[in-house]
Parts: structure tokens; C-alpha cells; sequence
């Protein structure tokens, strides 16, 4: 069998409709071609439930990193958290394959390699954090997702504190760092410090905080490179080739972008 490609898709957020039309559009075929997602592939679009049941009926031909909103859900399916309204996942809670669809979403880390040099993660990687420590501390977290006691790891990944990396944290403080770390972050100050209040395009920001892919990361070489999601507002502007931004605000009216990974084509569909 022909060698197909590989392709990475930005958030689908329950897009339905617009997932299937860039499969189309891509002439996406799951019995050679691999589809991975950065991650946020519920919540606000139109059916969560399908886009799920569909992703799943992949099998090996897909796989993706958790988003915030993947960790939600599962948070919400656990009563940790209410669903809001403008979460749209009325139908994927009360499915009657919720919990097949719950087992199958654990599996799935919050950071993967795509191949040797790049890595997939929702929301960045830390400035001080080489690959192979993201891939360890998502390990670490995706261990303790995938096993018995797994409901207490959603309790306990809520929360803005701590905000800057520290190997002197808790078990329980450096999971929800690494759980924000890899699904919420996107300024950072220069000493390293996650914030979270800010979620406008870079040029609206204050001059204390930059984008993580703005600040100097020694452990990250020159022939690495990061794909990742979540930012809408930024457009997938990082104005480097080393930083892949793919979310381009699909579910709010504008772009949904599938990244050819082998030919490196952007393929987009207009919402």
C-alpha cells in the first residue's frame, strides 16, 4: 500500500460540518493518510457528538493532543464542573456511547511527537522546556488520565496557581502546571510566569508579557519545531517557520486550517 500523507488539523471544536468539508477538500483518505488534531476537538461548534463518534471511527489513522475544552468535558462528564451553555455538549453528555467516547479521549496526551523534531501540543511549549521534558511531564499527566484514579487528576487540574515552573512543586502542583502549561498558556513574562488574563492578539498586549514563542528558549534547537493550537485571536501568526499556529478561528466565524505535514500545505476553509 502507497505511503499516504500526514496532516494536522487545527481546532475543531465540534465543527462537524467544516471537519468533514477539509477531509473532502484535502481528499483526506484514513486508509493511508494519518490525521492528527492539536487538540480542543469539542465544545461551541454544532455537534460534538458526531465530530467525536467520527474522529473514533478513524481508528489508527487519527490521533491528537487534549485541549482545555477536551479536559472540560471530561471534567463535566465527572460533575467536577457544569457545562455552560455556550459549551454545546448537551447531546455528547447524554449520548448513550458517552462513556465508550470518554475512554477513547483519555488515551490521548496533552504533547506528542510527530516525528522526530516535531512536536504537537493545544497550547505551546514552555519557554523553559526542551521537547523531551514536555513529552515527560505529558506522559506523567496522560499516566494518571488513562488509570483508575483518573477523576481526581480533573479535580485537582483546575486553578491559575502555580505560575511558573518549579521542580520544588507538588505532584499535584506540577500536573496543574503541566495541564496549563499545555492547554491554557499563551503570554508568558520574561521570568517565566504563565498569564492568564490576556487572550487578544499579541499587538494588544502589555509590554510585561509576550507570547510563549517570543521569549528565548535555550532547550529548544534550531531544527525543532511546535505545532499547536488554541489562540484564535493570534491567526496563526508567529511570524516564524519554527511555530506552527493551525487555531484560525474556525468556530467563530472564520477559518478552519489543515496543515499537509508532509507537503507542508496549508489547506483552508472558510466558515
Amino acid at each position: 500500500m502507497a505511503k499516504g500523507n500526514t496532516y494536522v488539523i487545527g481546532d475543531i471544536q465540534g465543527c462537524y460540518d467544516g471537519l468533514r468539508r477539509i477531509l473532502d477538500k484535502a481528499k483526506f483518505d484514513s486508509s493511508k493518510d494519518t490525521l492528527y488534531a492539536v487538540g480542543d476537538l469539542v465544545a461551541r461548534g454544532e455537534d460534538s457528538l458526531s465530530t467525536l463518534r467520527f474522529l473514533k471511527s478513524l481508528g489508527n489513522s487519527f490521533s491528537s493532543v487534549l485541549g482545555n475544552h477536551d479536559l472540560h468535558f471530561l471534567a463535566t462528564l465527572n460533575d467536577i464542573h457544569k457545562a455552560k451553555k455556550s459549551d454545546n455538549l448537551d447531546p455528547l453528555l447524554n449520548a448513550s456511547d458517552v462513556k465508550e467516547l470518554e475512554t477513547w479521549l483519555r488515551q490521548f496526551p496533552l504533547a506528542a511527537k510527530l516525528d522526530k523534531h516535531t512536536l504537537i501540543v493545544h497550547a505551546g511549549l514552555y519557554p523553559s522546556w526542551s521537547m523531551k521534558k514536555a513529552l515527560a511531564l505529558s506522559n506523567e499527566v496522560s499516566d494518571a488520565l488513562k488509570g483508575p484514579d483518573y477523576v481526581n487528576l480533573l479535580k485537582t487540574m483546575y486553578g491559575n496557581t502555580p505560575v511558573k515552573w518549579s521542580k520544588e512543586l507538588s505532584q499535584e502542583e506540577q500536573r496543574r502546571f503541566t495541564v496549563n502549561a499545555c492547554t491554557r498558556m499563551r503570554f508568558v513574562t520574561e521570568s517565566g510566569e504563565l498569564n492568564f488574563d490576556n487572550k487578544s492578539h499579541p499587538d494588544s498586549a502589555t509590554d510585561d508579557i509576550k507570547p510563549w514563542f517570543k521569549l528565548q528558549n535555550p532547550k529548544l534547537k534550531a531544527k525543532q519545531k511546535v505545532i499547536f493550537g488554541h489562540w484564535a485571536a493570534l491567526s496563526g501568526e508567529t511570524q516564524s517557520p519554527q511555530f506552527v499556529g493551525l487555531d484560525t478561528g474556525y468556530v467563530w466565524g472564520q477559518t478552519l486550517t489543515l496543515l499537509n505535514h508532509t507537503s507542508g500545505e496549508l489547506i483552508t476553509l472558510t466558515a
